[in-house]
């Protein structure tokens, strides 16, 4: 006669909560360094160039400060308020990544090398950690503000957000968890600047009543 398992014997015990975040978040970072390493691998010579200009004419803000100065000029009230909200908005954004999230995350750099990413697409690698996106979180909280202000300039904006967090990876020096993240934090940043400024506008108006 066959012998039957014994369904009441013990078995191993089952991970905790704490073990199944950790590897959890263990699966995601193979993801992320495998999406990383796609993109790394496939060729794309009409978008690097692009990608490249792109990623550094955001560097400093630069791209967002001139987009700012631009609506500032052609929309009036409207604009000089909707682009001052922007460039608080990437100010507080920009103070909540790099001396907040960064120093907490400490992940390193991708090894733009080491994954092959072409030599066409380099910019300067920063010497900040990884993880989140500067870049991604400003651009997002400076478009968040800036549509919510005046919503024709919430697509072009945002399309443009996009595409700068994508040459981030493009270029070899975040992985995309970095700049997905970022750009979760820049659109809150963003949301809650315009939440912020809108209630100062109310008080400061009810009181000159």
């Amino acid at each position: 006669m066959s012998e039957v398992a014994d369904s009441s014997a013990p078995t191993a015990p089952a991970e905790g909560g704490a073990g199944r975040l950790e590897a959890l978040v263990g699966e995601l970072g193979q993801v992320d360094r495998a999406v990383y390493g796609a993109i790394a691998d496939t060729p794309t010579p009409l978008l690097d160039e692009p990608m490249r200009r792109l990623s550094n004419a955001a560097n400093f803000s630069k791209l967002w400060i001139g987009f700012a100065a631009a609506v500032a000029l052609a929309g009036g009230h409207k604009g000089r308020r909707a682009a001052a909200t922007g460039l608080v908005a990437i100010g507080v954004t920009s103070a909540v990544v790099n001396q907040g999230v960064k120093r907490i995350a400490d992940r390193t750099r991708p090894d733009r090398i080491g994954e092959d990413v072409p030599e066409d697409r380099y910019v300067h690698m920063p010497e900040s950690t990884s993880f989140p996106s500067g870049h991604s979180a400003s651009a997002f909280a400076f478009a968040n503000a800036v549509g919510a202000l005046i919503p024709v300039l919430s697509p072009p904006l945002h399309l443009l957000a996009g595409a700068v967090a994508y040459s981030r990876v493009h270029t070899g020096v975040h992985y995309p968890g970095d700049v997905i993240i970022g750009a979760l934090i820049g659109s809150v940043m963003g949301d809650l600047v315009v939440s912020t400024e809108g209630w100062w506008v109310r008080r400061r108006q009810k009181s000159g009543e």
